[in-house]
């Protein structure tokens, strides 16, 4: 019997003193130690190793069949997981660091992040992202432009600030109609006067760039030539003038020139006597400098108040050459200044004053009577015209030493033929005169009040 009994092993496993086994080892009699038994199995049916650590007795020292067959038996009951977080020696795996529900390993260090969930007790609501609560407006919707911007821009035709409009628009979400209202203002334009249609014009060009996009202006200008059959029913003119706020458009950079020149197949008749109009405007010479007056010098009250005091003088002026009453009104409707009508009066009691002359008289009540019946210039306008004579007499006398007759003669006829009323007529002022006694009356001053 040979006491040193060589064991064959595959590789060497670790004892568990620290030694190891190896091809060719032997186990000494008497010891315990730690045998590699081949053949293993895990729960998967694969093979494997396991160190078994086998309690040597002196009743099996002479008998190595029994050594290994005892081995193999406390191999298999072994109580140890076989598929545990542990490694062969038994040891936690990644040392502690891995697994669910670990708190990772000693010297580990937690990044600072607060929990994200609410329910984790170191949860912190502080720690998160600020919540920032914002004013949302609902997306305008189509059946709703017209009711929004109408009004928008009847107010802008009082006032003609383009940018009060644009700050009313900014109030509503119209991001994806913008041609929407684009069509709508000039729609809406084209059923009015020059003096709209020039305002129009003048607004849909400072909004270019500030809320309306380049694109949007073509847009808008198809869907109007999509609908201009419809519009010819309430504007007979509707080509032209959309001919001209296509022109006007061309000239402030808001619509290409190809707009206009590239005609479809498709394109109805209407929509084609637009575009040729548009492209013989822009083809005319000097067009573009041309195109800035494309509605005529009529503004309204928005030109400047000198220019309008010379188109009433000129009025006056052709009205008295000529005598013709219907072109007179005519040209005064067409200032479109109704509030401005008192200014007509004062220039003509002016020239009544300067010319002192009985038939220029005449003819200047006949014109202010048939002004009054046709409702063109109203009483008040009337009125205040001649108060305003009044209250610059003292000016108007440095260059009119007459003044105070001629006046007086001329609110008279005008009272007569009912121009003004009583009570202007009776504030018609009237030149004081001054009359010395003589030195035996104390050389006393007295004053007379009365028509000169």
């Amino acid at each position: 019997m040979e006491p040193n009994l060589p064991l064959s092993t595959e590789g060497a496993e670790p004892q568990a003193n620290g030694e190891t086994f190896g091809m060719g080892d032997t186990l000494e009699s008497g010891s315990s130690q730690a045998i590699a038994i081949k053949g293993g199995r895990n729960k998967h049916g694969k093979g494997g190793k396991k160190a078994v650590q086998v309690a040597m007795s002196p009743m099996i020292d002479d008998n190595p069949k029994q050594l290994v067959a005892l081995a193999t038996a406390n191999a298999k009951r072994t109580r140890r997981p076989r598929n545990g977080p542990r490694d062969v020696r038994g040891n936690p795996k990644k040392g502690g660091g891995g697994g669910k529900g670990t708190w990772g390993k000693m010297t580990d260090v937690l990044d600072g992040k607060a929990a994200a969930d609410s329910k984790d007790p170191n949860y912190d609501s502080g720690a998160e992202d600020e919540i920032v609560i914002a004013q949302c407006t609902p997306a305008m919707e189509e059946n709703e432009v017209a009711s929004i911007v109408l009004p928008i821009f009847k107010d802008y035709c009082s006032h003609g600030k383009c940018e009060e409009v644009i700050s009313a628009l900014d109030e509503y979400n119209y991001a994806t109609l913008r041609h929407s209202v684009l069509a709508s203002i000039i729609e809406y334009a084209m059923e009015y006067k020059s003096n709209v249609r020039e305002l129009a014009s003048l607004l849909i060009s400072e909004m270019y760039g500030v809320c309306v996009s380049p694109d949007d202006y073509a847009r808008a200008f198809s869907l109007l030539l999509d609908n201009l059959p419809e519009l010819l029913l309430d504007t007979p003119d509707a080509p032209e003038a959309l001919g001209k706020f296509m022109a006007r458009a061309t000239a402030d950079d808001c619509l290409p020139p190809a707009f206009v020149q590239d005609i479809p197949g498709d394109t109805s008749e209407p929509a084609r006597a637009a575009l040729r109009h548009a492209d013989m405007l822009l083809k005319m010479p000097h067009g573009m400098s041309r195109l800035d007056c494309v509605w005529g010098p009529v503004l309204g009250g928005l030109r400047p108040v000198k220019n309008l005091e010379h188109d009433m003088e000129l009025i006056l002026q052709e009205f008295l050459s000529c005598g013709d009453l219907i072109e007179c009104g005519r040209c005064l409707k067409q200032l479109d200044v109704p509030h401005f009508h008192h200014e007509f009066v004062y220039l003509a009691v002016m020239i009544v004053m300067e010319s002192n002359q009985q038939h220029i008289a005449e003819s200047v009540c006949k014109c202010l009577r048939a002004l009054n019946e046709e409702e063109i210039v109203t009483r008040d306008q009337l009125n205040r015209g001649f108060r305003r004579i009044f209250e610059q007499i003292d000016d108007i006398k440095l260059d009119v030493p007459y003044v105070y007759p001629v006046l007086s003669s001329f609110a008279a006829r005008c009272r007569n033929t009912d121009i003004i009323s009583q009570e202007v007529f009776e504030e018609v002022p009237t030149k004081t005169r001054q009359r010395f006694v003589s030195d035996s009356e104390g050389d006393t001053r007295v004053e007379h009040t009365g028509a000169q």
